[in-house]
């Protein structure tokens, strides 16, 4: 028996035989060919064989997981089709008679090169899915049969260098009951559906391919980020009763669904949901949801060719609207650019993409792709308690700028005899240093606040949490953070505002004490995350915890407000 540390992606206890998911190597050789017309034949067949699957895959991830995971395979539909893929391989299969599998290797390395070195981690995922697709095409073009995760018919734990986003998608939760990887880490596609089809997961082992043999038993501990190999008999009733802990711990959690989220001491806080698309809805009523802190709307723009139109826009809104049954909906205008591009949509390239023309900087440059869809928003408002959350702002001018757009826009529809909510809150992102430094000023103007610690962090620390060579300073818990996140809440307060957070770090165990202490009045997190923070909340008496974040503030380093946090 031993034991292989990883990053725990997502929770739970899976305890089965290994099946190891290997795919045959491809081997790709240079040939000469006299006939460069049917190695063009070759390759579109194989395009067509992929195109059939990928579809299937799509559809499949649809109903299992929903939208916004199935706009993954839409995104490699697009790959697949794309001329600027697949031309050069035809030009490159003429122009020097090679046959179709090397022209495909070749053109297919040199994208995956070239997103790899980028310094942009939605970049290098691209070059993941450039690599899944292609693969694919070449398995057909050679005629190998790849290994199907559907087809596994006994319970078993997956053991995989990696998972590509179709191995995931294909997963039947009744027999893949867990899966660890040697690659990966908690924000890859495979770690995001894992927690979507509630599989536990270690990834970022680096070993697990080349320590675990087929059939062997075991554990996978996606609690605590562990892998056990071949366990003793008492290790796995140990884990037995670990794993039957875990579920009655869901079971407790539950009971709290339709309950507010209040304090030890009496003090009541919201718990929301960050979303994606309007079928997250169901799990954010599932879990208890006060409502959706975050809507990602994005997620509207991506795997797709073209803009959204108003309409769909608008039906998209009103259906999360109603969905949530009159609780408040915190939608995000669009926030494109950094980490997050459209191949419809040409941004220019540039050096610091998430210092650059992104989020509300390219939509007030850009107005008719805001305007359109701050008219659907308006236009759904009458469905719900709809807030509008403009992000990345680092100016008074420019949140002035955007809500002027705002208000012309309701004008416009008013004047045309459309029906707009008149309680609309209009609110801002805090995700740059500059602002959470005049929030004071900010909150005269706007009606809340909705602090984004994913960005803040990285910025305030000058520190890409991407980079394995500076994540050491992506701290969450750095009396500087603590600090900016105390202005921010303290300048709502003095205007009669709210503040909420939507970053990572609103649902995080360690960081929960402190933000109660701080004064947060609303937590927006992954809807699986709300009825552990309402039951941790539920313990936590609020005064207690002012005591504790006032500590926090004044100690030297993030590792001593850790301490500090589990000391209790």
């Amino acid at each position: 028996m031993f034991n292989i540390k990883g990053i725990a992606a997502s929770s739970g206890i899976a305890i089965a035989k290994a099946y190891r998911l290997e795919n045959p190597e491809l081997v790709i050789e240079k040939k000469a060919v006299s006939d460069a017309a049917a190695e063009i034949a070759r390759l579109e067949d194989a395009i067509a064989k992929s195109h059939v699957e990928l579809e299937a895959i799509r559809n499949h991830a649809n109903a299992e997981l929903g939208a916004d995971k199935a706009a993954i395979f839409e995104a490699h539909l697009l790959v697949l089709n794309d001329p600027e893929l697949v031309n050069p391989v035809k030009d490159k299969i003429t122009s020097e008679n090679v046959n179709a599998e090397f022209a495909m290797n070749e053109v297919a390395q040199m994208f995956v090169s070239m997103f790899e070195s980028m310094d942009n981690e939605y970049m290098k995922e691209r070059a993941a899915d450039i690599r899944d697709v292609t693969k694919r095409v070449l398995a057909h073009i050679l005629g190998v049969h790849f290994a199907n995760p559907a087809t596994i018919s006994e319970e078993v734990v997956i053991i995989a260098e990696d998972l590509t986003p179709s191995d995931t998608a294909q997963l039947n939760r009744k027999y893949a009951l867990g899966f660890t990887t040697d690659i990966g880490g908690r924000t890859s596609h495979s770690a995001i559906m894992a927690r979507s089809l509630e599989i536990p997961a270690v990834v970022g082992t680096k070993e697990v391919t080349s320590k675990i043999e087929n059939g062997v038993m075991v554990i996978v501990d996606g609690l605590d980020g562990e892998v056990i190999v071949d366990p003793t008999e008492d290790v796995i009733r140990q884990y037995e009763e670990k794993k039957a802990k875990f579920e009655a711990q869901k079971t407790e959690w539950a009971k709290l669904k339709n309950e507010p989220t209040v304090s030890k001491d009496g003090q009541h806080v919201e718990l929301v949901a960050n979303i994606g698309t309007p079928n997250d809805v169901e799990g954010v009523m599932n879990n208890g949801g006060e409502g959706v802190g975050l809507y990602r709307t994005e997620f509207l723009y991506m795997g797709r060719d073209n803009f959204p139109t108003e309409e769909e826009q608008f039906e998209a809104y009103k259906a999360v609207l109603e969905g949530l049954s009159g609780k408040p909906v915190v939608v995000r205008t669009l926030d494109i650019g950094g980490d997050k591009e459209l191949s419809y949509l040409h941004l220019p390239k540039e050096m610091n993409p998430f210092l650059g023309y992104r989020a509300i900087r390219m939509c007030l440059d850009q107005q008719d792709i805001f305007r359109t869809q701050l008219r659907a928003l308006l236009r759904a408002s009458v469905y719900g308690d709809l807030k509008i959350m403009f992000p990345m702002i680092a100016t008074l001018d420019e949140f002035r700028a955007a809500k002027a757009v705002l208000e012309e826009e309701k004008a416009k529809l008013v004047a045309e005899g459309t029906q707009v909510s008149d309680s609309i809150e209009v609110g801002m992102m805090v995700e740059i240093p500059a602002s959470a430094v005049i929030a004071d000023l900010f909150a005269k103007e706007v009606d809340f606040f909705s602090i984004g610690t994913n960005d803040l962090i990285q910025y305030t620390m000058a520190a890409d949490r991407m980079n394995e060579q500076v994540s050491y300073l992506y701290q969450p818990y750095n009396p500087a953070i603590l600090r900016l996140v105390k202005m921010v809440i303290d300048a709502a307060n003095k205007e009669g505002k709210w503040a909420g957070m939507c970053g990572e770090m609103a649902g995080d165990e360690l960081a929960i004490p402190l933000l109660l202490g701080l004064g947060l009045h609303e937590f927006s997190m992954s809807a699986t995350s709300i009825l552990p923070a309402r039951t941790q909340i539920a313990k936590l008496s609020k005064v207690e915890m002012e005591e504790l974040a006032a500590k926090a503030l004044n100690m030297s380093t993030a590792e001593e407000v850790v301490e500090l946090v589990k000391s209790i």
